[in-house]
């Protein structure tokens, strides 16, 4: 049965990972993991979060399957921190979203529906791109193209080449955008940027796939999802897949959710239809605690602000680490800007230096930092602030 397999090799990230618990310096900083970390270095369960679980173990009476399409009141208020609860889609019957496995069993789900419905289409991404998008959405079948995004020399989106590759996809076709705080980049689109890419899919008849897998990381909760909703203002159809990993910490949850936005209401059941059969194909039905605690944060005032008070504390971490260690390696020996860090946004950002100085980073100093140069800015913090920055400026030397 097994004879003619070989081994696959280790993701990058995870090997990382193994490598870091492995070392038994003290003193060690992990910056490839994409998790969020407090200023102590954990990753904590949100108090929100807590007391909503609370709540539940009071109310729930049930383990019984909630069906393919999850926990209705969930996808109610999904869609509605997603586009407003004001926006005028969520009343034109165009819409229909379904529980997904997180924010890749949304992608999966999403890809699978396309190829469903229009097999012929490909798939256009950015780049660099979140490292799984391709093996992801490419192993549904996929034809995969690439656009031009980052520009590593200038650290910024490189738009003109952006632009210009966008006025070549056919109509059809689908092309992958980050809803918000890029990953690996941090370099997020413009208000203006996202406007010409949907008059270019306008005029071409390609269609926005959206992964916004960090709302509320970037310039707040309403403020990074502008792209997604002003194209659900202007485009006859938009996929937006989401998750609640990062901005209310149900990592291990596995909570997210696919958005179909479709012509009229009538394509809109057929394709929540197909959304339904191609779950029930995957993995039949969606883990429901994770979505009953969103419902239950998202649905009560009390949890609702205590929520969003959190998430704002969590955006302005990351962001007090960005100034942190972009002042910090002010004036390095190498001469370096680092600059960009302090601008862009999330998690994320390249440092853009060598894979020689990677290894001595991890080597001599127990920084851990994934070969494209990636780090996590939640990976910093007060403790270890210092002895990052110190140990880079010996290395840029």
């Amino acid at each position: 049965m097994f004879e003619n397999l070989k081994p696959v090799a280790i993701d990058p990230i995870l090997g990382l990972m193994i490598a870091f618990k492995a070392d038994n310096r003290l003193e060690k900083i992990d910056l490839g993991v994409g998790v969020y970390q407090d200023d102590r270095g954990r990753t904590p369960v949100m108090a929100s979060v807590k007391e909503a679980e609370a709540r539940l173990m009071e109310v729930e009476t049930t383990k019984s399957y909630q069906g393919m399409a999850g926990d209705p009141d969930y996808n109610h208020r999904m869609l509605e921190l997603l586009f407003g609860d004001e926006h005028s889609i969520l009343q034109s019957g165009r819409i229909k979203s379904i529980q997904a496995p997180g924010g890749s069993g949304a992608l999966k789900v999403g890809a699978e529906v396309i190829r469903r419905a229009r097999p012929e289409s490909k798939l256009w991404i950015g780049v660099p791109t979140w490292p799984n998008h391709v093996p992801l959405l490419g192993g549904t079948g996929f034809e995969i193209k690439h656009y031009p995004y980052y520009d590593l020399e200038s650290h910024r989106i490189d738009s003109d080449r952006m632009i210009e590759a966008l006025k070549q996809v056919p109509a059809g076709d689908l092309v992958l955008l980050h809803g918000c705080c890029h990953n690996p980049t941090g370099a997020d689109l413009t208000h203006d940027q996202w406007d010409l890419i949907a008059d270019l899919a306008l005029e071409r008849g390609f269609i926005p796939f959206i992964d916004t897998a960090y709302q509320g990381l970037g310039d707040g909760i309403d403020e990074d999802a502008y792209g997604m909703r002003m194209m659900a203002d202007r485009l006859p159809e938009v996929i937006v897949a989401s998750s609640c990993s990062k901005n209310f910490g149900l990592y291990r949850e596995r909570t997210g959710s696919i958005t179909f936005i479709t012509k009229t209401p009538q394509q809109a059941d057929i394709v929540v239809s197909q959304a339904m059969s191609t779950a029930r194909s995957i993995y039949s039905m969606p883990p429901a605690h994770g979505a009953l605690l969103v419902s239950m944060v998202l649905g009560d005032p009390d949890l609702n602000h205590q929520w969003r008070s959190e998430l704002e504390e969590v955006r302005l971490r990351i962001k007090a680490m960005r100034g942190l260690l972009c002042d910090s390696l002010a004036g390095n020996p190498a001469g370096m800007d680092f600059g960009h860090i302090k601008h862009q946004k999330g998690m994320f950002s390249f440092l853009g230096i060598t894979s020689s100085q990677l290894e001595r980073l991890r080597e001599e100093f127990g920084i851990y930092i994934v070969s494209s140069t990636r780090i996590n800015l939640a990976g910093v913090n007060s403790t270890n602030i210092d002895h990052l920055t110190q140990s880079l400026l010996k290395v840029l030397q």
